[in-house]
C-alpha cells in the first residue's frame, strides 16, 4: 500500500487528506512503537488545518495507550530536536513548502531522525492492516502541553553554532519565515545571535497571505526588495515548516540554492568524507566534491532516502559532513540528520561574517537551472506524461541515469523529469552553463511529456 511519497504523506485537506486518514496513519505508526516507546510528540506548522489534523493524531495515539506531548507551533526541526532530547517519537503535522490548501503528515524517530523507508513501509502495511486494538478506559493514554519546546530549540541552535563570530561581524539580516513555523523562532534566533534583525511574512498564519510557503525565486521579490532597502546583509527566507533556507545577497539577488549548499560543502569538505545528495544535485556541488577528493552519493529525491544514505555511509565508517539538496533542505549530519532551515542559516552567516555573500557564491554562478511543473489531472495522464518522457530519454543521445525519473547527462549539461512524491504534477529540471541551454533542455523535455 503506497502511504508515504518521499517526504511524508501530503495532500489536499479535506479531500486526499482527512482527519480519519490521519488518525489511522497514527494509530500505524502507534501499532509500530507499541512497546518500545509509550510517549509521543507531537507538533504542528501554521496552517489552518493543523490543528484538526493534530487532534486526530492525537486521539489516534491515546486511544492506543499512548501520552502525547503536544508541543503547538514548532518547526519540524525543533520536533526533531525534542525528539532526540526526550527519546520519544514523533508526529509532525505539515505539508512543508506545499500550497496553503495542503496539509500532511512525517514521522520521526526517538533519535530525532525521520523515519528510514524500511520503517515507514511496516507502518504502511500496518494501514492497511484492520483496526488495532484500542487500550481499554483505565489505560488509554494522556496528552499534555509542552510550552518550552520553541525556546529550547532556539538554546540549543545557538550553542551548536559559532554565535561569536557572528555576534562579532555585526550582521543585519532580513527574516522571510513566509508566515510558517520559522516566524516563532529564526527572528528570536537571530537577535540572539547578535544580528540586526528585520522581517517580513513573519506573522504565523495559514492562509499564506504575503507569499506561498515554498521559498522559490518567484516567491520572494519583498525579500530582495527588503534587502536592498534596509542595505542588509543577507536575506533568509524557510518554507512552511521551517526546515528548509533559502538566502538573498547583500546587493538583494537572489542566491541559487544549489549555490549555497556548494558553497556550505566546500567549506566542510575534506579528502576522503562523502556527501549526500539528490538525483537532481547540480554540476556546482560536483565540482566541489570533486575538488576536495571527496564522493559524491545520488539518492531518489527526497529527504527520506538521503538521510537512509547518510546513515548507511556513517555505519561503513565514512565522514558525511554535509548533505541535501538545492532547493534549501540542507543536513549537517555532525549536528544532527535533519534539514533545519535556521540551523543552516546561521552556518551561513558564520561564512557571511567573513565574506560578503556575493563573494562566497561567485565561484558557483557558472550554471543557469530551468525549472518546469507539469500538472496532471488523474493516473492516466501522469502515465501518459510518463511514457512520453520515456520514449524521448530512449531517442535521444545522452546517458541516462533512472535513480529517479529520468536524469539525461550531456556533455554540457543536464536535465531530468520525474513524477513529484507530494503533488499531482511531474517535475522538470534542467541545468547548463547557459540559460539558453538549459531552457532548451527543459522545454525539450516538456513537449515530450505533453
Amino acid at each position: 500500500m503506497q502511504v508515504f511519497g518521499s517526504s511524508g504523506v501530503r495532500d489536499v485537506a479535506g479531500e486526499g487528506l482527512t482527519p480519519r486518514y490521519v488518525l489511522r496513519i497514527a494509530q500505524a505508526a502507534g501499532s509500530v512503537w507499541t512497546g518500545d516507546h509509550d510517549r509521543v510528540a507531537i507538533a504542528r506548522d501554521t496552517r489552518t488545518t493543523g490543528r484538526t489534523f493534530g487532534n486526530a493524531a492525537v486521539s489516534g495515539l491515546t486511544g492506543l495507550g499512548f501520552d502525547v506531548d503536544r508541543l503547538g507551533i514548532v518547526p519540524t526541526p525543533g520536533l526533531q530536536a525534542y525528539c532526540e532530547r526526550e527519546s520519544v517519537p514523533g508526529v509532525m503535522i505539515t505539508a512543508s513548502h506545499n500550497p496553503p490548501a495542503y496539509n500532511g503528515v512525517k514521522l520521526v524517530g526517538a533519535d530525532g531522525v525521520e523515519l528510514r523507508r524500511e520503517t515507514l513501509d511496516e507502518i504502511a502495511a500496518a494501514v492497511g492492516a484492520d483496526d488495532p486494538a484500542l487500550a481499554g478506559w483505565e489505560r488509554v493514554g494522556t496528552d499534555r502541553c509542552i510550552e518550552t519546546a520553541r525556546e529550547r530549540y532556539r538554546e540549543q541552535l545557538r550553542d551548536a553554532v559559532d554565535s561569536e563570530r557572528i555576534a562579532a561581524a555585526d550582521l543585519t539580516v532580513v527574516v522571510d519565515p513566509g508566515h510558517g513555523a520559522g516566524s516563532l523562532t529564526s527572528p528570536d534566533l537571530f537577535r540572539e545571535l547578535g544580528c540586526t534583525v528585520h522581517t517580513i511574512n513573519a506573522q504565523p498564519d495559514g492562509h499564506f497571505p504575503g507569499r506561498d510557503p515554498e521559498p522559490v525565486e518567484a516567491n520572494l521579490a519583498d525579500l530582495r526588495a527588503y534587502v536592498r532597502a534596509t542595505d542588509a546583509d543577507l536575506g533568509i527566507a524557510h518554507d512552511g515548516d521551517g526546515d528548509r533556507a533559502i538566502f538573498v545577497d547583500e546587493r538583494g539577488d537572489h542566491v541559487e540554492g544549489d549555490a549555497a549548499l556548494a558553497a556550505l560543502a566546500a567549506a566542510e569538505l575534506d579528502a576522503g568524507d562523502a556527501v549526500v545528495s539528490a538525483v537532481n544535485a547540480s554540476q556546482r556541488l560536483v565540482d566541489v566534491v570533486e575538488d576536495a577528493g571527496a564522493d559524491l552519493s545520488l539518492t531518489p529525491i527526497g529527504s527520506t532516502y538521503i538521510v537512509s544514505r547518510i546513515a548507511e555511509l556513517r555505519a561503513e565508517g565514512t565522514r558525511v559532513p554535509v548533505a541535501g539538496e538545492g532547493n534549501g533542505g540542507i543536513i549537517f549530519p555532525a549536528y544532527r540528520i535533519a534539514r533545519d532551515g535556521a540551523y543552516t542559516a546561521a552556518r551561513f552567516c558564520e561564512l557571511a561574517a567573513e565574506t560578503p555573500v556575493s563573494e562566497l557564491v561567485a565561484p558557483f554562478d557558472d550554471y543557469a537551472n530551468v525549472r518546469r511543473n507539469l500538472r496532471y489531472d488523474d493516473d492516466d495522464g501522469r502515465e501518459a506524461m510518463l511514457d512520453g518522457v520515456e520514449a524521448y530519454a530512449q531517442e535521444v543521445d545522452a546517458a541516462v541515469d533512472r535513480t529517479d525519473g529520468w536524469r539525461l547527462n550531456y556533455d554540457d549539461a543536464w536535465v531530468l523529469a520525474r513524477p513529484s512524491g507530494t503533488e499531482p504534477v511531474v517535475r522538470v529540471y534542467a541545468e547548463a552553463r547557459s540559460l539558453d541551454r538549459a531552457t532548451e533542455l527543459a522545454e525539450a523535455m516538456v513537449s515530450a511529456a505533453e
